[in-house]
């Protein structure tokens, strides 16, 4: 479980997380929604540690994020945008992860094979498309059986089929006792996957709890409609 109590996060002047409480559930898929500007992506990079909270703290599993770096072996991370180096290929990438977590496990590659990424994992990066890179992108993700998934607009580049194929192994992780966390703009997307929302404005918790809460709380049929109409003032919930 993740759990934040009072995380203020300023840069500079600006208070971009304002006493940000809330909890995300083990073994479930939680989406992370509200709109521009809400923090969504500085409390992302809190929970990895490339942000330290001005206050407030931070848990995860327990363990108090306190500046250690050993949490985040647990955690598999898929940023919306990647720059690897062109002359760098698939191969290296992998075989550059497993160094840097020690060794000790081989990563799993079975969504490259579901990707039928083949040999175009021993090409250079550079000489590959968007789509491509991001699907090494997602590899590199699941390779290693992570505790905790941080997927940020996962399916971003990808073609249907390809973008069919993350969301069943988001899913499966799922199954398996994975607890993911994912933003995305396509909400009818995080319908299909999410139990759960975490939804944020202006750096505070402005509702969490079900997908299927906060679509009846809402009287709305899908949970675009119901963030929809969150972000339009017509209707307001108490945080679940």
């Amino acid at each position: 479980m993740i759990i934040t109590r009072g995380v203020i996060k300023r840069f500079g002047r600006r208070t971009v997380l304002d006493g940000l409480d809330a909890e995300i559930a083990t073994g479930r898929i939680t989406a992370l929604v509200g709109p521009n500007g809400a923090g969504k992506t500085t409390f992302l990079k809190v929970l990895l540690g490339l942000a330290r909270p001005t206050s407030g703290q931070v848990a995860i599993d327990g363990t108090i994020l306190d500046g250690s770096p050993a949490y985040r072996a647990a955690i598999g991370y898929m940023p919306q945008i990647v720059h690897f180096p062109a002359h760098l290929r698939g191969t290296d990438l992998v075989a550059m992860v497993t160094a840097l977590r020690g060794g000790t496990a081989l990563p799993d590659l079975s969504l490259a094979d579901a990707f039928e990424l083949g040999e175009t994992m021993a090409r250079p990066l550079g000489e590959l498309s968007g789509g491509t890179r991001q699907k090494i992108n997602a590899v590199l993700a699941f390779a290693f059986a992570p505790k905790l998934l941080i997927l940020d607009e996962p399916t971003a580049g990808l073609d249907p089929l390809a973008a069919r194929v993350l969301k069943d192994r988001i899913l499966a992780e799922r199954a398996r006792g994975t607890t993911v966390l994912i933003t995305s703009h396509v909400l009818p997307e995080l319908e299909e996957l999410a139990d759960d929302v975490l939804f944020l404005v202006e750096g505070k918790t402005a509702w969490s709890g079900a997908v299927k809460a906060l679509t009846h709380g809402t009287g709305e049929r899908t949970l675009e409609r119901a963030v929809a109409r969150l972000l339009g003032g017509g209707v307001r919930l108490a945080v679940a």
